[in-house]
């Protein structure tokens, strides 16, 4: 499992109990990972259909969708 594969894993935790809507900011602070990090993990789950992305202003917040 590489790097990114567990940042997905955590950041799919973090985002099932904050449903709140968190900027890829916040998830790597949460992660403990570099925003560039955070970005390729949100990249990846927003590829496969994971999380839903808001985009306020030019502030992106994202959501894990309900249906996975």
């Amino acid at each position: 499992m590489t790097k990114v594969d567990k940042v997905i894993e955590q950041i799919k935790d973090i985002l099932r109990k904050d449903t709140r809507g968190l900027t890829i900011q916040e998830l790597s602070e949460k992660t403990n990972v570099s925003r560039i990090t955070a970005a390729m993990a949100l990249m990846k789950l927003e590829g496969a259909g994971s999380i839903d992305v808001r985009v306020i202003g030019n502030c992106k917040l994202h959501y894990l969708r309900s249906n996975k």
